[in-house]
């Protein structure tokens, strides 16, 4: 009797220490893979047509130049496509656990309308960001990000 108590308590040990650690590593992967192809169809092909097959309709944005929610999300980005129409981003780094997704990368294009407030300088530009969003139940529900506004405004000529 004492034998099967402990294997049964061996075998659930396991089973919480490695079947979690799997569980976990599952969600790192499906977190990767929605990011990627949010990537690959946002800002790849600019495609905006089905941002809620991967955000939640109240997805929260922390930048303050971004109006709230996926509505939000693609007025800002419908902008800046059209303003940048040769807008290019470069996926450089990306790190997931199972709630939240960094993304490193490199925005560029070529500023021929207004956009941020700043008129059309017909600048090129290239600026490094870091991306943070955190996944639930399998949709963008909120993001955060660290750019490099002061490169981008210096190669805008809006700063000396």
């Amino acid at each position: 009797m004492k034998v099967t108590y402990f294997k049964t308590v061996i075998i659930i040990i396991g089973l919480t220490l490695f079947g979690g650690k799997a569980m976990a590593q599952n969600a790192q992967e499906a977190n990767m893979k929605l990011i990627g192809q949010f990537s690959e169809e946002v800002f790849v092909d600019k495609n905006l047509s089905n941002l809620e097959q991967y955000m939640l309709t109240d997805y929260i944005q922390h930048n303050p130049l971004v109006e709230q929610g996926s509505a939000g999300f693609k007025a800002f980005f419908s902008n800046w496509f059209t303003t940048v129409p040769d807008f290019k981003y470069t996926l450089k780094n990306i790190i997931a656990n199972d709630e939240y997704v960094w993304v490193y990368g490199t925005y560029s294009g070529t500023h021929t309308g207004d956009w941020l407030g700043i008129p059309a300088t017909n600048n090129v530009y290239k600026f490094d960001g870091i991306d943070i969003f955190r996944i639930s139940n399998g949709r963008l529900a909120e993001h955060w990000d660290v750019l490099d506004v002061y490169g981008l405004f210096k190669q805008l000529g809006t700063i000396k």
